[in-house]
């Protein structure tokens, strides 16, 4: 019997060590040997100070800037989650009714409201939004920053340059990252 238990815990703290230690080292070198920018979590730096993550989305409410999804973790990356409110959910409708007219009032869009524009992502982080959602703000934005014909063109070629297609051209939807998106027309 003792000659089993000293035979379990070698082994325990051979595994311990080969999974705990050995294969989350090998791992993480192989990743950033291979995926540098992915595996240091894709930031951003201006300027040589890191300003944020192409994985997350940043809030803002200045009419200047493109707006991503909405939070349920105000953009925060702690508490990042959804808000597991369901469609029977007051809280939901109220919340759902502000972010309308919020909507409403800094786009140009007839009435329609995107869904992704209204609702959080399941994380509360997601940067991306659809090319129709971020093309109805462009007049918006176009207007806070004063932009005359020309830059008006080059903002609207810089809204197809960074609209994402679907992976091998059939999974998923076109994106548009708007954290990257508020970068680029910076320098418009």
């Amino acid at each position: 019997m003792r000659r089993i238990f000293i035979n379990a815990l070698a082994l325990f703290a051979v595994l311990s060590v080969l999974t705990g230690l050995f294969y989350p080292l090998a791992v993480t070198g192989l990743t950033n040997l291979l995926f540098p920018k992915t595996a240091q979590g894709s930031l951003v730096k201006r300027h040589g100070t890191i300003i944020g993550s192409a994985l997350l989305a940043q809030g803002t409410t200045d009419p200047a800037y493109f707006r991503p999804r909405p939070s349920a973790a105000d953009y925060g990356t702690m508490p990042s989650e959804a808000s597991n409110l369901g469609p029977t959910s007051k809280t939901l409708r109220v919340q759902i009714a502000g972010r309308a007219r919020s909507w409403e009032a800094g786009t140009a869009t007839d009435g329609f409201l995107f869904p992704e524009m209204i609702s959080a992502s399941g994380s509360g982080l997601d940067p991306h939004i659809s090319p129709e959602a971020a093309g109805a703000q462009l007049a918006r934005v176009a207007k806070a920053r004063r932009w005359d014909p020309k830059q008006m063109e080059a903002a609207r070629q810089t809204l197809d340059a960074f609209t994402e297609r679907p992976l091998f051209g059939f999974i998923g939807q076109p994106r548009i990252n708007i954290f990257l998106l508020n970068l680029a027309i910076d320098e418009i």
